[in-house]
């Protein structure tokens, strides 16, 4: 494609990005702090769960400064229900070395970003183009399919390479976002609305007929079925739970009571292995719901059962990691979204 059709869909993409654009917070700083913290909460998660988040995060830590001093289980604890928490420790841990590596400011060298835990090409890119100007692609999954479909593109080389020839060397931060926001709206992963598209002139998949974008990747993850149900034992209140080793997958936080099904097993058997010697002091109903959610390539399918303790001094509990909680005070505790989703389900009386 030549240098005037690349000025012709800058132009067209930009003209429909500044009538149309979504009103998001992190669009309207340039501070590149709050746009990191934004960068780094939208990874695989959607803006409107996002955007709860977001405030009472800069609203706790204001400052990198802030992030830094405070204790990672506040971190932590802010981001329950976020999912993907190991975004939080990488915040915190490149906090700690933007702080003391590179004078407390935010690099504006992309390698130095790309050093820092958890910023990854995607990142490192929108924090240079909009936090900075430079032009830099920022190509997360709405954007890179635009592109594939503009250049009939199927490879992740011409992919990259087409990014950076393509974006605006006057308005990059705006035309990066103007690419994701094109494919959230209207150049969807199914159904595009080519008719209303402002660059659909320009673009080969629609020349073609072919807008069918097949992954860039052949290698598709496993998708692994898991049942893990969970028992919310319930005393006044307060509820009991325990806490996740460190290290590992969701490592220090805190949950209820459960584990994986094994094949053949019943649930209530399942309840009762996990409950590490307390299954002979809890008793057990009947689930009062179900919860369904998703960690990385596990979709989870958690039953609910609920036991209520009529005193907690009679349950000895296993482990110094298992504690009663009131549930007043759940908020100040980094609790895995799994958890929070059931707790949610626990009838207020």
């Amino acid at each position: 494609m030549s240098t005037p059709e690349f000025h012709k869909i800058r132009q067209g993409l930009l003209r429909w990005y500044d009538q149309n654009r979504r009103d998001l917070p992190w669009r309207q700083t340039r501070d590149p702090y709050a746009l990191w913290i934004a960068e780094t909460m939208l990874q695989q998660t959607q803006v409107k769960t996002v955007l709860p988040y977001y405030h009472r995060f800069l609203r706790a830590f204001p400052t990198l400064a802030a992030l830094d001093r405070a204790p990672r289980e506040k971190v932590l604890a802010l981001w329950s229900g976020l999912g993907y928490y190991r975004r939080a420790e990488n915040l915190k841990k490149a906090a700690w070395q933007i702080i003391r590596r590179h004078g407390g400011k935010i690099p504006q060298d992309f390698r130095a970003l790309r050093a820092l835990p958890g910023v990854g090409p995607y990142t490192a890119g929108a924090l240079m183009s909009i936090g900075f100007n430079r032009a830099y692609p920022a190509l997360d999954g709405n954007a890179r399919r635009v592109v594939a479909r503009l250049f009939n593109v199927q490879r992740e080389k011409d992919l990259r390479v087409i990014g950076k020839q393509l974006v605006s060397p006057s308005r990059p931060g705006h035309f990066n976002q103007a690419l994701m926001e094109l494919g959230s709206k209207i150049c969807l992963a199914r159904s595009p609305d080519c008719p209303i598209c402002p660059i659909a002139r320009s673009c080969a998949a629609r020349r073609s007929g072919k807008v069918e974008v097949r992954a860039l990747s052949s290698a598709r993850p496993m998708i692994k079925k898991v049942e893990w149900p969970l028992v919310l034992v319930r005393n006044k209140g307060k509820i009991l739970l325990r806490r996740r080793p460190p290290g590992g997958m969701l490592g220090g936080l805190w949950e209820l009571p459960g584990g994986e099904r094994k094949k053949g097993e019943a649930l209530k058997d399942t309840l009762d292995r996990h409950l590490n010697g307390l299954g002979n002091q809890v008793s057990l109903g009947s689930p009062i719901g179900e919860i369904r959610h998703s960690i990385t390539r596990h979709r989870i399918r958690a039953p609910l059962f609920v036991s209520v303790c009529p005193s907690e001094k009679k349950i000895r509990l296993p482990h110094p990691r298992w504690r009663w909680l009131p549930l007043s005070s759940l908020y100040r505790y980094p609790l895995s979204a799994l958890s929070l989703k059931a707790i949610r389900l626990l009838p207020r009386r």
